[in-house]
């Protein structure tokens, strides 16, 4: 049985990170880094290796943009799947999110029920656009 994909999930909101955990691990069966700034997840990247990257867009400090750029920055994430969730769904922000290299944005609020398979179909969808322009 091949593994299930590990998440990053980068969000400053506690309740919103237990859902997702909840809702990736319990619903979905996927393995679930989180952590509470960007910083902390550039940090960490190297050693949890994650398959694919859920990031808030607005958090203190560092946001999702500035998050991404970073893990992008850290030698074998520069390609790594990445997601952004955000209750800023305006159709510009979200041209610009794309335009940085993201594969989709989830907006909040989002169904916990179903968010692990919606983020699967994406994120299987993109490895397999990728390994046809390989």
């Amino acid at each position: 049985m091949p593994k299930s994909p590990v998440v990053l999930h980068v969000d400053d909101d506690g309740d919103i990170r237990e859902i997702v955990q909840m809702a990736l691990e319990l619903v979905g069966g996927l393995t679930v880094v989180q952590c509470a700034t960007g910083k902390e997840a550039v940090e960490i990247v190297s050693d949890t290796k994650p398959d694919l990257f859920l990031l808030d867009v607005m958090m203190p400090d560092m946001d999702g943009v500035e998050t991404l750029m970073g893990l992008r920055g850290v030698p074998g994430f520069e390609n790594t799947p990445a997601f952004f969730m955000t209750a800023k769904a305006q159709n510009e922000d979200l041209r610009d999110l794309l335009d940085l290299g993201a594969i989709a944005i989830i907006p909040k609020p989002f169904d916990a029920t179903t968010i692990s398979d919606e983020l699967m179909a994406m994120y299987n969808r993109a490895m397999e656009n990728a390994a046809g322009q390989a």
